[in-house]
């Protein structure tokens, strides 16, 4: 009877703090596509300083410089923490990035784009 007692406070306490785990992954995995967004403006803004104000117009431009902007192809790459990446907005006019989770509500709780000038925006259906 106390092993079935026990047993079902385990499975209560269990109940209770799983979904809580649930959502800190979600919630770090959202604060990392944000800040990934961010090192890749900042990658994409230093790179149009040094090229007369023209931005990257795509992502090999950032990673095949000499140094690298940024060593990482984040946009080629299929998921990284929860999320994936469209660099395909990326010109030499300006750029928009996306970060788009796998599973939304699972890995990420909405969408995030960072445009030129390193605007930070959630939400939308990109």
């Amino acid at each position: 009877m106390e092993i079935m007692i026990v047993v079902a406070i385990i499975a209560l306490l269990a109940a209770i703090a799983i979904p809580n785990l649930l959502r800190a992954k979600m919630s770090s995995n959202d604060a990392l596509a944000q800040s990934t967004l961010r090192a890749l403006s900042t990658s994409a803004e230093a790179y149009g300083i040094a090229h007369n104000g023209d931005y990257p117009g795509d992502i090999d431009s950032l990673t095949g410089a000499t140094p690298p902007y940024v060593n990482v192809n984040y946009c080629t790459t299929n998921l990284i923490s929860g999320y994936t990446y469209d660099c395909s907005g990326m010109l030499t006019s300006g750029y928009i990035i996306i970060a788009r989770p796998a599973s939304m509500g699972i890995t990420g709780s909405t969408n995030y784009t960072i445009t030129s000038g390193g605007v930070l925006s959630a939400g939308g259906n990109y």
